[in-house]
């Protein structure tokens, strides 16, 4: 993919990489989610490695090795370190033992509903929901059916960002002053704090995806 295609006036800088494998199978080794765990901890308590190591009797070099995760520390060396810290033995598991969720929905079965601000003939299938998680964002996928019954309404307006992605039919979609034509496999994405909505059914049934995402903070507003 041509970044610069995408936005040929800016440089992005993409954040994460879909692909590594740091936070996918190493999260899943206990000694690495050990060993960023007494990171944490360590750093929390502005301790430098060399000052633990005195107050444990560990080496520098253990320690490193605890840290990134690439040794098995004993129960008693662990007790230890807990004691350095003051922390309770069993906080260095927490992120191993933290549940990761996922939702499967199978074809046809979204949760069809009403959101806030729906127009008639506006179909919203849910197509899964993650509450809190340690990511701290939401995330509401939504199957829209457009058919012929449907208003046209270019005013939604609600936080966080929103991605539309086209499947079938043909709308003319308004961001703000901006009316984009959207054709199966055109994505839309946006600031879903302007006013935006399709305006124009160009070619019905229209179907796309709407992928909404904010902050948890926001969840309760």
């Amino acid at each position: 993919m041509d970044v610069e295609k995408i936005l040929p006036e800016t440089a992005l800088k993409l954040s994460q990489n879909p692909h590594r494998i740091s936070s996918g199978e190493r999260e899943k080794v206990l000694e690495v989610a050990i060993g960023r765990e007494v990171r944490a901890f360590r750093k929390q308590k502005e301790i430098t490695v060399a000052e633990l190591a005195i107050m444990t009797g560990l080496s520098i070099g253990m320690l490193s090795k605890i840290e990134n995760g690439n040794t098995s520390p004993s129960l008693n060396t662990l007790q230890t370190l807990a004691n350095a810290l003051s922390v309770p033995l069993t906080s260095f598991f927490r992120r191993f033992e933290e549940q990761r969720s996922a939702v499967h929905t199978k074809a046809g079965e979204g949760v069809e509903l009403e959101r806030e601000g729906t127009r008639a003939g506006h179909q919203y299938n849910l197509l899964g929901h993650i509450g809190a998680n340690s990511s701290g964002v939401i995330v509401e996928p939504y199957l829209i059916t457009l058919s012929e019954k449907s208003d046209t309404f270019p005013m939604f307006q609600h936080g966080g960002i929103e991605t539309i992605y086209m499947l079938e039919g043909k709308v003319d979609y308004r961001h703000g002053d901006e009316v984009y034509p959207l054709v199966p496999g055109d994505t839309l994405f946006f600031d879903a704090d302007a006013p935006h909505g399709p305006e124009v059914l160009v070619e019905l049934p229209a179907r796309y995806l709407s992928i909404i995402s904010y902050p948890q903070s926001l969840s309760g507003a």
